[in-house]
């Protein structure tokens, strides 16, 4: 998904989720600041969906809560809101909340060109401050590969470089898939913009 930065003025946490629930469109919120998410391309949304029902398929009767982009996801002791493509938490304390999650050990954005420099960057740095948070997977909508951030038992963070032909283990979800699953039947031609 695209964020943009809307010209309102600073809300309070209370006010986002009261505007909110009343807008057509999701929106972020960062640092009092609401940016608007706008639609992504149809690979995008495919892989996405791909990744949300392979997750949830898994891991089926385990307790765990898969989230697709509708579900928002607190940054730890903040009150900045996002929205990424997938997440899984298996953590009891988002079982007590409606709104959104604060604890997943696994969050997935499929990277667009107007958004990826922000998910590796600024976003991650956000979201690895949850103690919680095992693996951060970063997928590409125009080629075969993969990036996942994932914490080691020694707490650092190491990047995984995956491509075709790899098999993708997600530890914090104990899932291991061969990344063609994900890509199977996609054009993965460049698209122009009409």
């Amino acid at each position: 998904m695209i964020a943009a930065k809307e010209n309102f003025p600073q809300l309070t946490p209370a006010e986002y989720f009261t505007w909110e629930e009343k807008q057509l469109e999701k929106h972020e919120y960062i640092d009092g600041q609401v940016y608007a998410m706008s639609g992504g391309s149809v690979n995008h949304g495919r892989i996405a969906i791909r990744l949300t029902a392979m997750f949830d398929n898994h891991l089926e009767n385990s307790g765990c809560i898969t989230g697709n982009s509708d579900i928002k996801i607190n940054i730890v002791e903040t009150s900045n809101y996002t929205y990424p493509d997938a997440s899984v938490t298996c953590d009891d304390r988002d079982k007590t909340t409606t709104q959104y999650i604060t604890y997943p050990c696994l969050i997935v954005e499929v990277l667009s060109p107007s958004t990826e420099a922000y998910d590796r960057g600024g976003k991650f740095r956000m979201y690895r401050k949850n103690p919680v948070l095992q693996d951060y997977l970063l997928v590409s909508s125009t080629t075969i590969e993969m990036d996942l951030y994932h914490k080691n038992d020694a707490g650092e963070w190491i990047i995984i470089n995956y491509k075709e032909g790899d098999t993708i283990a997600l530890k914090s979800i104990n899932l291991s898939l061969a990344i063609e699953q994900v890509y199977r039947g996609l054009d993965l031609t460049p698209e122009t913009t009409p």
